[in-house]
């Protein structure tokens, strides 16, 4: 039927030929294993250091959806790095990412993470630069680098509060409570304050 009164014209396209446009992936089993297999190598190229480089900081995930809940950030910030007694440039060279844009908005954040750059900093194994004449005041000793082992990644037990809250009982000074008409007096006081304080004026002059 064709169309009627004020309608879209029909231009429906049937003749694209998408066969020809399909992308399929059937190197992906394949790209899995080239991944893992440079893993591996990875691993044993730069042993006995972790694969995963850098140290990350516990960070809290934003809004109040999500807060509860605690992730791995960007980099440690300077006053972290400071609590700890370490430079920022030192510290990159170790295997701890610094990030110089986050701020510390709370002491325990801040204490959290000092002491999980102090577990690092105990467990932190350093071996001497290639071609150095001998170990640096920095450098682990001999008994220390005998017993370093490979690992993925420095993990730390990340919390997530998320407790069952008991519902608290009603009382009748909660049930009678009117927050809006409170709200709407506090809106009207604040609104009508210069009024109010001129006529208060006013009258004493009389």
């Amino acid at each position: 039927m064709p169309a009627k009164r004020n309608q879209v014209v029909p231009n429906a396209h049937f003749h694209k030929q998408w066969q020809r446009r399909v992308k399929c992936w059937f190197n992906q089993p394949a790209r899995k294993q080239r991944r893992h297999r440079k893993r591996v190598e990875k691993s044993q190229r730069v042993a006995p250091r972790p694969r995963a480089v850098y140290l990350r900081p516990v960070v809290r995930c934003p809004t109040i959806k999500y807060n509860k809940k605690q992730r791995e950030g960007r980099g440690f910030t300077v006053e972290e790095l400071k609590g700890a007694g370490l430079s920022r440039n030192y510290a990159r060279t170790i295997g701890i990412a610094v990030d110089l844009r986050r701020r510390n908005k709370s002491v325990e954040a801040l204490q959290l993470n000092i002491q999980r750059l102090n577990e690092y900093k105990s467990k932190l194994i350093i071996y001497p630069k290639p071609g150095s004449k001998g170990a640096t005041k920095d450098s682990s000793t001999a008994e220390e680098l005998s017993k370093a082992q490979q690992i993925d990644k420095f993990n730390s037990k990340l919390s997530y509060d998320d407790k069952h809250r008991r519902s608290a009982e009603l009382t009748k000074a909660m049930v009678d409570y009117k927050a809006f008409k409170v709200l709407k007096h506090a809106r009207w006081e604040k609104k009508t304050e210069g009024k109010r304080r001129k006529a208060a004026q006013d009258a004493e002059n009389k």
